[in-house]
């Protein structure tokens, strides 16, 4: 863990630290940063090394999920498998799952954070209940039930007689073994599946996902146009399929889904980044879901938002996550030519008024291309920042102390 005292400015607040973390000549990473991959009392946390900022080259022999010390950086390699993806650590900090996807057959895997006891918990080659639909890849982003008792990740099929192909949510029982299709058509190429953290009993069943209408894929089934029209729209369904809602953001002509969204720590509440025209600003939406309209996006009837950025002149935010209380949260913003920009956020009650204080941190330099994004994120206690930059030349992984005197 280098210290990186340069990183800071003198408009940056004092009592902050700034350290990178990673420096080989191979890109290192955050997991991106919705993804459940921190030990409850925030000690240890995954990343990845020989990955760029939004996963990693499944064929890439050099790719590795690390276990790391907040405490001294230091770090413990928990996978070696070619082709592993979907990580999470399990809510009580014992345990690691990810999937690794050979090319042919799907395995969800769990191993000990110590390392021990590796073994394999379920596995797949064809779509569950559609036998004809075989793997053709899968998506990076994984979540797990705040129980520990179901497992969510996005999967890519194809019909190999008829070339048709098909993108699902699939959710391993992690009691059974059990796996099952709970979404799927083309608008889910994009997912973002993350299960509400709340540890009540009904609402941690939620999973919010990602619709984005109007995308386009190439002949190899790779997606060339993320959403078009009115763009991404943002639901909620139950981890069975059922009860499908909606949150209302974007699809208005004006205001348009960025595709980053968080739930705010524990709570019922999420948050999502938008695109307005008019005025040309990036904001930061908080919201209840509502019953599904038809993707009437913020037109949704009985829809409930606040927006956290009111307060803030031209706001230009963009990745974003809150620690588990809900009542902090880091962001990047705009301008990317500039390096970006880095802002601790203090939040009031939900719901109640836009966000108390935004303190200005310092620039990250990154270059913010597709593959080098700052993607921020905090620590369950709120005390601890992650970003991504490779203002050293290739991306590397940092970390910020001292946010708990903000």
């Amino acid at each position: 863990m280098i210290p990186r005292p340069d990183l800071l400015e003198p408009a940056s607040p004092g009592g902050i630290e700034v350290f990178q973390l990673t420096g080989e000549s191979a890109p290192s990473c955050h997991v991106y940063m919705e993804a459940p991959i921190f030990a409850p009392d925030s000690s240890r946390f995954v990343l990845h090394r020989s990955a760029h900022a939004h996963g990693s080259d499944r064929l890439d022999p050099q790719h590795r999920y690390v276990l790391v010390s907040v405490a001294d950086g230091s770090m413990t390699p928990l996978t070696s498998e070619v082709g592993a993806t979907g990580p999470v650590v399990l809510p009580d900090g014992k345990s690691f799952y990810y999937v690794v996807f050979d090319g042919v057959r799907v395995t969800l895997r769990r191993v000990g954070l110590d390392g021990a006891d590796r073994r394999d918990v379920a596995a797949f080659d064809a779509a569950p209940g559609e036998k004809r639909f075989r793997p053709t890849g899968v998506y990076p982003i994984a979540s797990i039930r705040s129980d520990g008792r179901r497992y969510a990740v996005p999967v890519y099929f194809r019909d190999s007689a008829s070339d048709v192909r098909m993108n699902a949510l699939i959710v391993f029982d992690l009691d059974t073994g059990v796996a099952a299709n709970i979404l799927e058509g083309p608008s889910w190429c994009n997912i973002h599946p993350q299960f509400c953290r709340s540890t009540d009993p009904k609402l941690c069943r939620d999973i919010m996902v990602q619709e984005n209408h109007g995308n386009e894929t190439d002949a190899r089934g790779k997606v060339v146009k993320l959403s078009g029209g009115a763009g991404a729209d943002i639901h909620l369904l139950r981890d069975d399929g059922a009860g499908f809602r909606d949150f209302p953001w974007g699809r208005d002509g004006n205001e348009f889904c960025q595709g980053h969204q968080c739930w705010r720590g524990r709570t019922a509440w999420a948050i999502t980044s938008t695109m307005n025209l008019k005025p040309d600003e990036a904001r930061l939406i908080e919201g209840l879901p509502a019953v599904s309209a038809n993707h009437a996006g913020i037109k949704t009837p009985g829809g409930v938002r606040n927006d956290l950025s009111a307060s803030f002149v031209h706001p230009a935010f963009n990745h974003f996550g809150t620690d588990a209380e809900g009542s902090r949260m880091i962001s990047d913003a705009a301008r990317w030519d500039e390096g970006g920009k880095l802002y601790f956020i203090q939040l009031d009650a939900p719901g109640r008024a836009p966000a108390k204080r935004f303190v200005y941190l310092f620039s990250p330099r990154c270059s913010c291309t597709s593959d080098h994004h700052i993607h921020p994120f905090l620590s369950p206690d709120g005390r601890t920042g992650f970003f991504n930059s490779d203002e050293s030349g290739v991306l590397q992984a940092y970390l910020i102390r001292g946010l708990e005197s903000l």
